[in-house]
């Protein structure tokens, strides 16, 4: 009975610390951004979902990665697109496209600079039940 108490205190502890501590300290909010889910479905251990995502001049997706890979066209705008570094990887202006890939190595933000909204056509493959991103500290750029 003794082992049992032990083991009930030191799991109920541990669950305590889990939720406790926030997955991501320092975390930088989209500022600007809407996104809509234009379709889904699950297939194989895999969501595909389709999103419509706006960004108002001046906004920034927040510095975030991803579960899985993502795929985005252009519709309207201008994205740039930066990586942990600072560096700026793309501008990609309407009708182009660009890939994301996955993992917490590919931590990136995305910025509508220009003066028009920014609209993207976005296919996510994710393992099934990831959330869409995950958020990220700013990697220390000068920039939000």
């Amino acid at each position: 009975m003794r082992s049992f108490s032990r083991l009930a205190v030191a799991a109920a502890t541990t669950v305590a610390a889990a939720v406790a501590v926030p997955a991501v300290a320092d975390a930088t909010p989209p500022k600007g951004v809407t996104g809509t889910i234009v379709w889904q479905s699950t297939l194989g251990g895999k969501d595909y979902i389709l999103r419509e995502i706006k960004l108002a001049p001046g906004g920034t997706t927040g510095w975030h990665w991803h579960d899985g890979t993502l795929y985005a066209a252009v519709r309207q705008g201008t994205l740039t697109h930066n990586l942990s570094d600072c560096s700026v990887d793309g501008i990609f202006s309407a009708g182009q496209t660009l890939t994301e890939p996955s993992g917490s190595g590919h931590v990136h933000i995305g910025r509508n600079q220009g003066t028009v909204p920014l609209i993207l056509d976005v296919l996510y493959v994710n393992p099934a039940g990831a959330p869409l991103s995950e958020d990220a500290p700013n990697p220390g750029c000068e920039f939000p």
